[in-house]
């Protein structure tokens, strides 16, 4: 049984963070018509899209997995309250100011203190005003570090680099540090346990749901990992060039549907 997956942002979804009327059909009606297909993404839930998905879905670079079917997270990997401490401290001390992620009851909650630049203003306004995700301002994130999964730091490379080369080297966290596909002037770091990654996504979803053979389709840095636990890796024409290296096949860009194109080929031929 093959399962089809996919990165959102710079290869399912077009320049404006959106899956196009083509894309959303055509996967709808492949997916209606038996196509294994989802989504593994840096997202959250509540901003991956308007696909009919029945299949779980890997969030947050695979600190999430969520079963459509259940309607509930089966897979959470959180982070402790001594490296929390430990990624707050460290920022405050370079002037930095994450977003702050946290799973309780199956609801996932994002904290934060200050939105100090024009870029975190941005995230802020298009989450809550597009996917109508709520965020809540608190005096200090030391004080909510029960049940946290993620921090996600935005901001131009060189401000970043001191804390990646700081925590890059801890070996209970894993990281991402890619730039912003719509913005490539920013970076983002995300941070969160060692035992989650898209790779490790991938594998749970093979090793629980029954798939022996995995195509997956990504355009950036972050994406790698799922490749390596795919059998077949395809990039997206628009894709990095560690990507493009490092992928088997290359299909259009997320500008001319690539993903959905490349599936209704590969489904009218089976």
């Amino acid at each position: 049984m093959e399962l089809f997956i996919s990165d959102l942002d710079g290869t399912l979804l077009n320049g404006n963070a959106e899956v196009t009327e083509f894309t959303r059909d055509t996967l709808n009606r492949l997916i209606a018509k038996g196509l294994n297909f989802t989504a593994a993404t840096a997202r959250t839930l509540a901003s991956a899209g308007k696909l009919d998905l029945k299949l779980p879905v890997i969030l947050m670079n695979g600190v999430l997995i969520y079963d459509m079917a259940q309607k509930k997270y089966v897979r959470i990997n959180s982070l402790s309250r001594e490296l929390c401490g430990l990624i707050i401290d460290l920022a405050k001390g370079l002037g930095l100011e994450p977003f702050m992620y946290s799973v309780s009851d199956n609801q996932l909650s994002t904290r934060y203190e200050r939105l100090i630049s024009p870029a975190m203003e941005s995230f802020y306004n298009e989450h809550r005003e597009k996917y109508y995700k709520s965020f809540t301002p608190v005096s200090d994130l030391s004080q909510h570090i029960d049940n946290v999964i993620y921090f996600t730091f935005i901001a131009e490379k060189e401000k970043l680099v001191p804390l990646y080369d700081t925590l890059k080297e801890n070996e209970k966290l894993n990281i991402t540090y890619y730039y912003d596909v719509y913005d490539p002037k920013l970076w983002y770091l995300e941070v969160f346990s060692s035992a989650a990654s898209k790779e490790q996504g991938v594998r749970y979803l093979r090793e629980n749901y029954g798939f022996d053979f995995v195509t997956a389709f990504g355009d950036n840095t972050n994406d790698l990992p799922m490749f390596k636990a795919a059998d077949k890796s395809v990039a997206v024409k628009n894709a990095c060039k560690e990507v493009l290296e490092g992928c088997n096949e290359v299909t259009g860009s997320n500008e001319e549907n690539g993903v959905a194109e490349y599936l209704l080929k590969t489904f009218e031929r089976n």
